[in-house]
């Protein structure tokens, strides 16, 4: 096991941590099984001055509090009241940014994923949007604040190479309200190309 280290999420650019995080191999390990595949899909949330963010203005609250810790640890909380979405929290302490995982290439564990969201093949959507993920890889909110430097919950470096050109961005999902922090084009993703040339 071979974890980025802190000094990775601890770098002052949230987006440039979304951009970075692509191509990297996200892992759980529950109950002594690893499920994981590669990371596709992320959002960059710019914590006190993004209105998307949910430490706009320095808001902390039981919910955000995780975000004001130092980069390195996962900030996994409950959307709509029933989809636990992982994000993970960048740059040092007191400066609440944070870089939401939308998606993954699965690789590893695939049986246990289909049976956690109770499918019976492969398909995109298996590991396709921050709620099926979690739901894939058991993560839930007892995963909130983890390191992400070991067990049960860690990201790995492998030789995928990322370029810019590889790279789409675009706006982020559900954040109308955020005015004209919602045009921001901060959710990025591995083009199709790259994907398919991946898995071949």
């Amino acid at each position: 096991m071979s974890p980025l280290p802190l000094s990775f999420y601890r770098q002052k650019d949230v987006v440039k941590i979304a951009k970075q995080l692509l191509g990297k191999t996200l892992i759980s390990e529950i109950e002594g099984v690893k499920t994981g595949g590669i990371i596709i899909e992320t959002e960059a949330y710019g914590g006190a001055t993004d209105k998307a963010c949910h430490a706009y203005k320095g808001k902390c609250s039981n919910r955000t509090k995780t975000m004001f810790h130092p980069g390195g640890i996962a900030y996994v909380y409950l959307c709509y009241g029933m989809h636990n979405l992982l994000n993970v929290v960048t740059n040092e302490k007191n400066t609440p940014e944070a870089v939401l995982i939308r998606a993954i290439y699965p690789q590893m564990g695939i049986d246990m994923m289909l049976k956690r969201r109770k499918k019976k093949k492969v398909s995109p959507i298996l590991t396709s949007g921050p709620g099926s993920l979690c739901k894939a890889l058991g993560i839930t909110r007892k995963h909130d604040q983890h390191t992400l430097l070991k067990s049960p919950l860690w990201i790995e470096k492998n030789d995928i190479l990322i370029r810019e050109k590889d790279i789409e961005a675009s706006k982020r999902i559900g954040i109308d309200y955020a005015e004209e922090d919602a045009n921001r084009l901060w959710r990025f993703r591995i083009t199709r190309q790259l994907i398919e040339a991946l898995i071949s």
